[in-house]
């Protein structure tokens, strides 16, 4: 049911003077407003695109990310019917589903290079002061926004989160203006936003799988048949090189400053070509020290240039290959004391 909300100013004599709902087309300004500051929301989120075609010709008002790498919707109501406005948002929604890293982060980058001069790494990592993660767009999410919601919208995004469990929301702002001329804006979601979470968890069992321990880490690459490989670059390389890491669903990753450095991938591993590796040359030539071309001759000879998407910064470049013995790992491990000590 949609709230009416009341706002009183309370005056230095104590009084209380209510400050009264004004007419404006406010919509006109609502779009203007997230732009600008998306935390009237949400404060876990980042707009990385404005009026973004999708393949089915239709145009969404703003594409913004989360913190977990989720893409979120924001479609405007304007002066849509009830059927409209949530048939359009399940359509962008059909067409978001699909869409990967690249894609998503060439969207970014062309709205984010515009407006802040920035990629979507350096953005993201200011924001949420996190890196992106490895994998975009695992859930999606819809936010409808309106300056007020009619019963039948009310009830088809209740049927839809509450029955399905579609990941579907509603937020109204309403204005005031007080008469000294002060503009106030006030926030309400049809449903709280933890139990629009809770109904997508409880109807699909949550697709987003917790990242994998470092004991199960260790039993894959012992399944693989890389565990002598594994244990010798993890105990060699962290505590002495590397004081931050993380798991990720395939992956060790080693950090510094927040940042990935190296990735151990054992899930991609195998007895006949080795250990899986990925290396972001730059960051790393950058945090021992080291020329890129030292980086490279210490690399087993099973290595081949990466990139985490098309046409990405030398920051998300490097390599990745194999190391498919002991030797390799002994000549990696040594050749990189040598330069850094």
């Amino acid at each position: 049911m949609s709230q009416d909300i009341r706002i009183w100013d309370v005056t230095s004599s104590g009084i209380l003077s209510e400050i009264k709902k004004s007419k404006l087309n406010l919509e006109q300004r609502i779009q203007d407003w997230l732009e600008q500051d998306v935390s009237i929301i949400s404060h876990d989120l980042l707009v990385i695109g404005k009026e973004v075609k999708t393949d089915y010709g239709g145009f969404i008002d703003l594409l913004c990310l989360d913190k977990k790498g989720d893409i979120v919707i924001i479609e405007l109501k304007r002066d849509k019917t009830p059927r409209e406005v949530t048939a359009q948002a399940l359509d962008y929604a059909s067409w978001v589903k699909h869409l990967a890293n690249d894609t998503i982060t060439n969207i970014a980058n062309s709205y984010l290079t515009n407006k802040f001069d920035l990629e979507l790494d350096k953005v993201f990592q200011k924001t949420f002061n996190s890196e992106v993660p490895e994998i975009l767009n695992t859930n999606h999410h819809i936010l409808i926004v309106a300056s007020e919601i009619d019963s039948s919208s009310e009830r088809i995004i209740n049927y839809l989160s509450e029955s399905y469990g579609v990941s579907i929301n509603a937020v109204t702002f309403q204005y005031f203006l007080s008469l000294d001329g002060r503009e106030l804006l006030a926030r309400v979601f049809l449903i709280e936003p933890h139990q629009v979470e809770e109904n997508t968890q409880r109807q699909n069992n949550s697709k987003r799988q917790p990242n994998l321990s470092y004991e199960e880490l260790s039993e894959i690459a012992i399944k693989n048949g890389v565990e002598n490989i594994y244990d010798k670059l993890y105990h060699n390389l962290v505590g002495k090189y590397f004081t931050v890491v993380s798991t990720t669903r395939s992956s060790l990753a080693l950090k510094k400053g927040g940042k990935t450095i190296f990735t151990l991938i054992p899930v991609e591993g195998n007895a006949n070509k080795g250990l899986k590796f990925r290396i972001y040359t730059t960051r790393f030539a950058e945090c021992f020290g080291m020329r890129i071309e030292e980086i490279t001759n210490l690399l087993p000879v099973s290595k081949y240039a990466w990139e985490n998407y098309p046409g990405a910064p030398l920051d998300w470049c490097g390599y990745e290959g194999f190391f498919s013995n002991l030797e390799e790992v002994d000549k990696f491990l040594t050749g990189l004391h040598k330069i850094t000590s």
